[in-house]
């Protein structure tokens, strides 16, 4: 296995925390932002549904779903640009088992 150098994995991981922080940042403003504000948002509709019952119900539902897909593609371009490669890795742990 290569090693990899200190500056490449600490701005890696700087990056992936980056994107975690910043996907909480909008699954907490989804989930209770919306929550905290109903009372304003009540004047609001969204397909007919006042907007802090929509969220409630499925607007959260598909913003974390979209969140789990562009978190899946920016992962993979991070990967990418560091030369992290999934086809390498399981060649690299083909056939390989613990022992005991």
């Amino acid at each position: 296995m290569r090693q990899i150098d200190k500056k490449i994995a600490d701005s890696y991981f700087r990056e992936r925390v980056r994107l975690i922080v910043i996907f909480l940042i909008i699954w907490f403003i989804v989930s209770f932002g919306v929550v905290m504000f109903a009372e304003s948002f009540k004047n609001m509709t969204f397909n007919g549904f006042p907007f802090h019952y929509f969220m409630g119900a499925q607007g959260a539902v598909v913003t974390f779903i979209v969140l789990l897909f562009i978190n899946a593609k920016l992962s993979d371009s991070i990967d990418k640009k560091y030369g992290i490669s999934e086809e390498r890795n399981e060649q690299l742990s083909a056939g390989k088992t613990l022992d005991h």
